[in-house]
């Protein structure tokens, strides 16, 4: 078969960034960052955590080709922030919760273990 090997849809390459920020010439405070070897899952939470931003005008990402293991997550501010800065404060929020939710998951495991 003609499919690439399993492992390129989570090895980044060697020299290739994990992301990488484009500028959008036309339209002030607005960029692409493009997200390497990531798919729907990690697109989709984050377009969501960005749409939280009152400062977030427009978060939306595409998936260019179901061949390319890569996303394009799109953001356009408002003038009191930049896509820099909504891109960061997201990807932290999201860090912060996922640890209150592993560190809630392990809590109720253990008080389920002693249970029994």
């Amino acid at each position: 078969m003609n499919a690439p090997d399993r492992y390129e849809r989570f090895v980044v390459p060697e020299g290739t960034k994990k992301v990488s920020y484009e500028r959008d010439t036309k339209i002030i405070n607005a960029a692409s960052f493009t997200l390497e070897r990531e798919e729907h899952t990690i697109g989709n939470i984050l377009r969501m955590q960005l749409h939280r931003d009152p400062n977030v005008l427009f978060a939306g990402y595409k998936l260019p080709h179901p061949l390319q293991y890569k996303i394009i997550v799109r953001i356009h501010t408002t003038s009191q922030s930049s896509p820099m800065q909504a891109y960061n404060q997201a990807i932290n929020d999201l860090d912060r919760e996922l640890n209150h939710l592993k560190n809630a998951f392990e809590e109720e495991m253990m008080r389920i273990s002693r249970e029994y």
